[in-house]
């Protein structure tokens, strides 16, 4: 696994020995999602849900993001993320939060950071994606666009509040969806 662009390019990242607890996103899923995105992400604040080993947040931060927000409750989840973020070198423009997803967003709302893209890639058994869908929006800058990865037979609608999606990616099993804030 490693960073495919930007300022980290060829950077290996630390992974989980077994794929049980944590299934970092491929390498190829990533280019395929910062092919739609846009290569360079100038200036965005960033937030990875289900971080795992950060290798979405971290691959934005190589392309250019100012901040990424990382969140996991997982223990081997957080240590691979903090391995990865002092390798390279990213702690100056990152945060860890050590918390499971759906208790993180009063913290994330109190503050005043908005986030211009979020990554939310949980584990496909809890089909989580319409919770974090229904919740982000009150952390989202206007014009945010929010990435679900889930399991190809995860269905989730086309219109969540202020959020529409603009793009849908079958790769093996696994969906790669983009929702826009109108």
């Amino acid at each position: 696994m490693r960073i495919v662009a930007g300022s980290a390019r060829g950077r290996v990242l630390a992974a989980p020995k077994g794929a049980d607890t944590i299934r970092p996103t491929s390498d190829r899923a990533r280019e395929t999602l910062f092919n739609v995105l846009g290569q360079w992400c100038d200036g965005l604040v960033v937030l990875d849900l289900f971080a795992g080993t950060g290798a979405l947040g971290l691959e934005a931060l190589s392309r250019g993001a100012a901040f990424c927000t990382f969140v996991d409750r997982g223990r081997e989840a957080l240590e691979l993320c903090r391995k990865n973020i002092d390798a390279l070198k990213f702690a100056d423009r990152s945060e860890l939060i050590a918390s499971p997803v759906d208790r993180v967003w009063p913290r994330l709302v109190a503050e005043p950071r908005r986030f211009d893209l979020v990554f939310a890639d949980p584990p496909y058994a809890l089909e989580a994606g319409l919770a974090v869908l229904t919740q982000v929006g009150a952390v989202l800058a206007p014009g945010a666009r929010v990435v679900i990865e889930s399991a190809k037979t995860e269905e989730l609608p086309a219109e969540v509040g202020e959020l529409g999606l603009i793009d849908e990616r079958a790769l093996g099993d696994t969906r790669l969806r983009t929702y826009q804030r109108r």
